[in-house]
């Protein structure tokens, strides 16, 4: 047979309403006859507790506990989210400082700036025939459709071998 919530409370070292609190929100659970089993109670409490707000100074002792000491050897998870949610925070920080900075883009506009530059050289190299096919034929002797014609040939065999490349973002 366990405590009754008045007995628990006291000597848990808080108020009855704590008590009651607790039962509501799940940080503990009555036994079937309606009592508080002051052992499973205390662990189930030190486990269910948010560490950041302070308890009593008799809590601690029954507990053999500091406030809030996230060393607690039953595992308080609280703790545990509680950290890594701050790490997370503290990199989102660090990322949105390295944005302001410059030293990072957004990936998006990155690779859509990419394609353009890539499109603009290509698009180029594709009207360079048209445009030096006469004057290299002239200074040659051969006729300029006919060097066009060639010029295009190797540049498009060019820009062929080119487009294999592949350009990771990661």
């Amino acid at each position: 047979m366990g405590l009754s919530r008045r007995a628990y409370a006291r000597q848990r070292g808080v108020s009855e309403m704590a008590v009651r609190k607790a039962i509501v929100s799940g940080r503990i659970t009555l036994e079937p006859d309606g009592t508080i089993d002051p052992v499973k109670a205390d662990a189930a409490w030190a486990a269910n507790s948010d560490p950041a707000f302070p308890r009593s100074a008799a809590a601690d002792r029954a507990n053999g506990t500091g406030a809030g000491d996230a060393t607690d050897p039953a595992g308080n998870n609280y703790a545990r989210v509680r950290t890594v949610g701050e790490a997370l925070k503290a990199e989102e920080r660090r990322v949105r400082l390295d944005v302001l900075k410059g030293k990072l883009v957004d990936r998006a506009r990155a690779v859509a700036t990419v394609f353009s530059l890539a499109r603009r050289e290509r698009d180029a190299w594709v009207q360079w025939p048209a445009r030096v096919a006469a004057l290299m034929a002239s200074e040659l002797g051969v006729d300029s459709h006919q060097m066009e014609t060639v010029l295009e040939q190797h540049v498009r065999r060019h820009l062929a071998e080119l487009s294999d490349v592949r350009v990771e973002l990661r």
